[in-house]
């Protein structure tokens, strides 16, 4: 009898142990062919023109050819090394880190400080939110062609404006840190209605009762931005980050049409407008896909590490 007592209750068995009950999920076949129809035609899209035209370039890279030739040679690692050890393509790298830069900090930082001061009760307010708008939807080459006769050293509006306050005009055309100024001024102008309409429609979908309990309390306005709405446009900002910077690195119209990625050759140049260059203007396909795939290289990593980011300050929050 004391044995029995000392031994204790016997252990459940592992099947009938209190504890998280697991329970497999069953996948109906109606459900599962119903998802795969309607999820089809999008994969079909994206494998016929997003990641086949991927690896394509990618394969490509690998190759030297003259896009007239019928034949490509394969050379392995060739056109990255030479791309490289060639001191201008760092050069157009740094150009295109200052242009992306610049636009993606300038176009996000307007249209969010247009957004705060049209999502106020304003006499005129749609009207003026129809004219911010308005840009986005312009051509690129429209937008850069007129934009030419804004920065005209000699005529333009810029030249003017500078003139009534006695001040010379710099020669866009000629000065190469001017040139990149008059590229991104133009762009952050052309998109600055993309980020203003994409933070417009988050004010107005925050919860407004944090504002009128803050200014109750007699919260400074300034406060009020950084500790409630700045919070609350957290997965905007994230969003916009993105997508702006995708935008910005495939500027290809506006400098085509402006500069022609001059002067001096390369001094308005950018990755994409480089692509373009070594692919049909001097018939090096295989070196254009090295650049290319480069290009993809750095947008990849810098998404991830922005999304990496996003996730912590999730899990801080």
């Amino acid at each position: 009898m004391s044995t029995s007592l000392s031994a204790g209750p016997e252990p459940l068995p592992s099947a009938s142990r209190p504890g998280k009950i697991r329970r497999r999920r069953r996948w109906d076949p109606a459900q599962v062919g119903l998802a795969l129809v309607l999820i089809a035609p999008n994969l079909i899209l994206l494998a016929v023109f997003t990641y086949r035209p991927l690896l394509d370039n990618i394969r490509l890279s690998f190759f030297s050819w003259n896009i007239s030739s019928p034949r490509a040679t394969f050379i392995g690692l060739d056109n990255y090394v030479a791309w490289a050890k060639d001191p201008t393509s760092w050069q157009i790298l740094w150009h295109t880190v200052v242009f992306t830069g610049f636009a993606v900090v300038g176009s996000m930082a307007l249209g969010l400080a247009l957004a705060l001061l049209l999502d106020q009760r304003l006499r005129g307010r749609g009207f003026v939110r129809s004219v911010v708008f308005a840009p986005y939807v312009i051509s690129g080459a429209a937008v850069g062609v007129a934009f030419q006769f804004v920065f005209d050293p000699s005529y333009g509006l810029v030249q003017d404006l500078l003139g009534r306050f006695g001040i010379a005009t710099p020669n866009f055309y000629q000065e190469p840190g001017w040139a990149l100024a008059m590229i991104t001024t133009t762009y952050v102008w052309k998109n600055l209605g993309y980020t203003f309409v994409i933070y417009l429609a988050a004010l107005q979908g925050r919860r407004t009762d944090l504002d009128e309990a803050a200014e109750i309390d007699g919260t400074p306005a300034w406060r009020r931005f950084h500790r409630i709405i700045l919070p609350q446009l957290r997965p905007t900002t994230f969003f916009l980050s993105i997508t702006v910077l995708l935008n910005s690195f495939q500027v290809f119209d506006i400098i085509q049409v402006m500069t022609s990625g001059g002067p001096f050759e390369t001094a308005t140049t950018t990755m994409v407008y480089q692509v373009y260059q070594e692919t049909f203007v001097n018939s090096r396909a295989g070196y254009g896909a090295a650049v290319a795939t480069i290009m993809f290289l750095i947008v990849l990593v810098i998404t991830a590490v922005q999304v990496r980011f996003q996730e912590r300050s999730e899990q801080l929050s």
